[in-house]
């Protein structure tokens, strides 16, 4: 799946987790809105989550994610897994149109509808549109060994990739475990 009009990325550093994204949603070749807010707490505030896709999918998603960290007892492992599963299997979810990325502070997972659940090889992954170019900085950051934390790296990849991608804009959300 490819999605335009955004651009999330997970980082971890020094036992910090944090999740940054753009606010631009684009309709076509039209910029619609600027500042919309595509990474969020839930879970009373355990997890992030962050998603790149149809707004409506995505909302859809974040209140079936929270039931299954419910039903899971907030084991992000667990919930990730079983939200997969059963977006991968039931009928009307297979058509949402959406990724996610996801963190309880220790763990990060991609989801997708096609029934991944991806933990990142390294203490970095991204998803949208500028995903490979916020993923790319990410990953220089943190080889570099530079003193920053995870949230300085999240947002300086996601300037570099703003400065790239047509599709992701410079009005940026950051949430940090």
């Amino acid at each position: 799946m490819s999605f335009r009009g955004t651009t999330i990325v997970a980082v971890r550093k020094d036992g910090h987790v944090a999740i940054a994204g753009d606010g631009q949603v684009t309709n076509g070749d039209t910029i619609m809105k600027g500042n919309a807010r595509k990474v969020r707490r839930i879970f009373n505030d355990k997890i992030i989550v962050g998603f790149a896709g149809s707004t409506a999918d995505a909302f859809t998603l974040y209140d079936l994610f929270e039931k299954k960290l419910s039903e899971q007892n907030g084991d992000i492992t667990r919930a990730s897994v079983k939200l997969a599963q059963e977006w991968r299997m039931d009928r009307a979810l297979r058509k949402l149109e959406a990724m996610i990325l996801a963190t309880d502070g220790k763990k990060i997972f991609l989801i997708s509808g096609v029934g991944d659940v991806l933990e990142p090889e390294f203490d970095a992954i991204a998803i949208g549109s500028g995903g490979n170019y916020a993923l790319s900085a990410a990953r220089a950051y943190l080889d570099a060994g530079v003193a920053l934390s995870a949230k300085e790296i999240a947002l300086k990849s996601m300037a570099i990739a703003s400065s790239i991608c047509i599709y992701t804009d410079s009005t940026f959300t950051v949430e940090e475990l």
